[in-house]
């Protein structure tokens, strides 16, 4: 079921898991304003989600960003052959059993430049794509802000509470998914350059207000 977040914005979150762990996942779609839909980390695509992704509009671009973020994508490809797939670096090698359309980086593509920016947070380890949408002052990531301490499962917040992720983006985890501290520090400043409150995040629950303190807390080790 698609839940709307803004303007434009919905989100589908499901259960997965991730070393035996219950981490949930979360897709978000964006409708265009030249119209169309742009598809972030796309979830399992059963009957009803089609159905309800169809309502909104033309599924344009779905984008696999990050390395740990591509196992839904064929499904996607089958049901929606005209739509552009962009990979972030490196899924293309690792997913080369799939026809990605492009590798995206730090340029926004052209079908959603008019809605999207975006950063690629090459400094952490998934090669993940972050993007802002300014309309709704929203920030969406996916692996860079863990967030599992309110999760619903009780062994999921066991296992946050022993990784020390108390917080979005928090835990003892985090600098080992970093490989370059002062890239990441010149790549968060451009994340943090935008104008955004709010933050969709992949795992866990959303950042309603604040986004910015809270992307600041969580990398203050830098």
């Amino acid at each position: 079921m698609l839940s709307p977040w803004a303007e434009d914005i919905w989100t589908a979150a499901r259960k997965t898991k991730f070393l035996g762990v219950e981490t949930g996942t979360r897709m978000t779609i964006v409708r265009l304003s030249a119209g169309g839909l742009f598809v972030h980390s796309p979830v399992a695509l059963d009957d009803e989600t089609r159905r309800e992704v169809d309502a909104l509009g033309e599924v344009r671009a779905v984008v696999a960003p990050s390395l740990f973020h591509h196992l839904n994508v064929r499904a996607w490809m089958t049901a929606y052959p005209k739509a552009v797939y962009a990979a972030c670096p490196g899924l293309e090698w690792k997913r080369a059993d799939l026809p990605w359309s492009c590798v995206i980086g730090d340029q926004p593509h052209p079908i959603w430049a008019d809605d999207l920016d975006q950063v690629y947070f090459s400094a952490r380890r998934e090669n993940e794509i972050d993007f802002y949408h300014p309309k709704s002052r929203t920030l969406i990531v996916t692996d860079a802000l863990l967030n599992l301490s309110t999760h619903p499962d009780r062994s999921t917040r066991f296992v946050a509470r022993l990784m020390g992720n108390t917080a979005p983006g928090v835990g003892w985890v985090e600098p080992f998914m970093v490989r370059d501290r002062r890239l990441a520090r010149r790549q968060l400043d451009r994340i943090l350059a935008w104008d955004f409150d709010r933050v969709l995040l992949a795992h866990g629950a959303l950042v309603e207000r604040d986004g910015p303190e809270v992307v600041r807390r969580a990398y203050r080790w830098l």
